[in-house]
């Protein structure tokens, strides 16, 4: 059993100072109590709930401080992900996604839900084991002492009534029943659970969305949602109606489903989200890195939509960041502060529901044993209220990050991060 007093304790009641938490992989005791007993580990400053990263591609990690040089367009910098992409193999996966995972634990990151579509050998083919791309994430999580959901994503156009382009050959299985039968194969682990993805209605026509749907069955469903103008513009051209439409049309908006980005949508998209309970996941440092656009996050929480959050494309890896950059682009956006307040900035945080983990993402008996214990004596955080300390404190804040109990990283430090260029730079050679 191991033991920890926190200073301050994010219960599901709020705020509490001074709370005992007894844990084996879960939660066994949790208390309030005004001083630690004798012997059991201090964590000092703010301890909330682990993170949930609700979508990252863990690929996209090696284009960081790449892609800026001549300004382009979230297709320009597209061409450069297919290149990238091109060059992955299991081994070298393994290697990339090991320390892309160790960094999310290093900030807080306790699960995460990778939106897997690096499915094939690069022209195509399969290899050996068809699932050995999606093993080689699970592996990386393992490794880094994180959970995962692999959100393993179908894949069978190059955009509305276009075939696939050679870059994305590998990302395809070709029809439905083979993404399914592959799928199929896939089993829950007690650190991976198995989701699935419609990678966006670009590329899943509108005829085999049903029974992408139909395969999903009761797994969590995620879908690039409206990220882009063109998407509508394409979207409404082909089938005369909006993406959230066609996903509606298809069954695909439950309370299972979360739509990724949701930046572009009409008032009647936000209505059909929210009116089935389906989550929207927001990455503004992807959006913003993107020049992507602000979504309309308050409409659909308000509209009955829980939100999540994701690091997408990781120019950043900062779970705080993320929640920071959600207000103020609705502050931005709109000209008011307090969009969200804090505690729906956290709710988002620790959304794990989202990957198919209900019971995640509060301390309390019976809850997977994770915790983030944030310093409240810093630089950027001396003098914040704990209850405030969300919108001032960031990655390095972090100090203590325990997943299923045990701890994972220290002082900003995983033990996997001690040099990640070779697993990055070995793409590029």
């Amino acid at each position: 059993m191991t033991e920890f007093w926190c200073e301050y304790a994010w219960l599901p009641a709020g705020v509490r100072r001074g709370v005992y938490v007894a844990m084996s992989d879960v939660f066994t005791e949790v208390s309030v109590l005004d001083s630690p007993p004798p012997g059991v580990r201090l964590l000092a400053g703010l301890v909330v709930p682990g993170f949930a990263n609700a979508h990252s591609h863990a690929f996209h990690r090696a284009l960081r401080g790449r892609t800026h040089a001549d300004g382009g367009t979230f297709w320009t910098w597209r061409t450069a992900m297919y290149r990238l992409a091109a060059r992955l193999d299991p081994d070298s996966y393994l290697r990339l996604a090991r320390v892309v995972y160790a960094e999310m634990a290093a900030a807080g990151v306790t699960c995460v839900g990778e939106f897997h579509y690096v499915h094939h050998p690069a022209g195509g083919g399969r290899y050996a084991d068809p699932n050995a791309m999606g093993e080689a994430l699970r592996q990386a999580a393992a490794d880094a002492g994180i959970r995962i959901t692999l959100l393993d994503t179908c894949y069978l156009a190059g955009g509305i009534s276009t075939p696939l382009a050679p870059g994305q050959e590998r990302f395809s299985d070709g029809t439905v029943d083979a993404w399914a039968d592959r799928i199929s194969a896939q089993r829950d682990a007690a650190h991976a659970r198995v989701g699935a993805a419609i990678h966006s209605v670009r590329a899943v026509p509108r005829t085999d969305l049903p029974a992408v749907v139909a395969a999903a069955g009761d797994r969590p469903l995620h879908v690039h949602l409206s990220e882009q103008p063109a998407e509508n513009e394409a979207c409404q051209a082909a089938y005369g109606a909006s993406p959230a439409e066609l996903l509606h049309e298809a069954g695909a908006l439950t309370v299972r489903t979360t739509a990724v980005h949701a930046t572009h949508l009409s008032t009647k998209d936000i209505e059909l989200l929210g009116g089935a309970g389906t989550g929207a996941c927001f990455c503004p440092t992807t959006e913003a890195d993107l020049a992507d656009g602000i979504g309309p996050a308050r409409e659909l929480a308000d509209a009955g939509s829980p939100l999540s959050l994701g690091s997408d494309q990781h120019a950043v890896i900062d779970p705080l960041l993320e929640a920071r950059a959600l207000e103020h682009g609705e502050r931005l956006r709109t000209g008011e502060r307090g969009r969200f307040a804090p505690s729906e900035l956290v709710a988002a945080l620790t959304n794990h529901a989202s990957l198919g983990w209900p019971e995640a993402g509060r301390i309390a008996v019976g809850a997977p044993a994770d915790l983030v214990a944030i310093d409240l004596a810093s630089p950027r955080t001396a003098g914040s209220l704990p209850a405030q300390a969300v919108l001032a404190a960031t990655a390095a804040d972090v100090r203590t990050v325990v997943a299923s109990g045990r701890i994972v990283a220290s002082s900003g430090r995983h033990e996997l991060l001690d040099d990640p260029r070779p697993a990055i730079e070995e793409l590029w050679l």
